[in-house]
């Protein structure tokens, strides 16, 4: 019985950290895209997929399509937020955003941003990393 006892609380516990840790992404994307919509981008497409790859926003901005990667992080962690877009993540975003490209006919210039949302006790701090990467990056 003990063993039950332990098993479902530690069951009970990964759940509730996965779905916090959907809410808390959620939530980043909802205040990255307010953060952009307030310096004058206008979000096109939110959590777009393109098969098992997704976009988490893409916004214009002065006639460019930005596909923006948002990634959250509660307080002091040892990576930043934005470091955890690496080479394998990049190539999914830059796939994804092919697809997005020919399913919408775009002819623009295609940038690629993250925007860190890191969670503190005392509030929320946002980071807009331009150009973040490039599509002919190596990977």
């Amino acid at each position: 019985m003990h063993a039950d006892h332990q098993l479902n609380c530690h069951i009970k516990a990964k759940l509730k950290f996965t779905v916090d840790h959907i809410e808390r992404g959620r939530n980043a994307e909802k205040l990255a895209a307010g953060y952009l919509r307030v310096r004058g981008y206008h979000i096109w497409k939110s959590n777009w997929r393109w098969g098992k790859r997704e976009l988490d926003l893409v916004a214009i901005y002065r006639g460019e399509l930005v596909i923006v990667e948002v990634k959250s992080m509660v307080g002091n962690r040892v990576n930043h937020p934005s470091e955890v877009v690496d080479g394998p993540k990049q190539r999914n975003i830059i796939l994804a955003s092919e697809g997005f490209i020919r399913r919408f006919n775009s002819r623009r210039p295609t940038r690629f941003d993250v925007i860190a949302v890191m969670y503190f006790a005392d509030g929320v701090q946002i980071e807009h990393f331009k150009n973040a990467f490039y599509s002919g990056d190596e990977f």
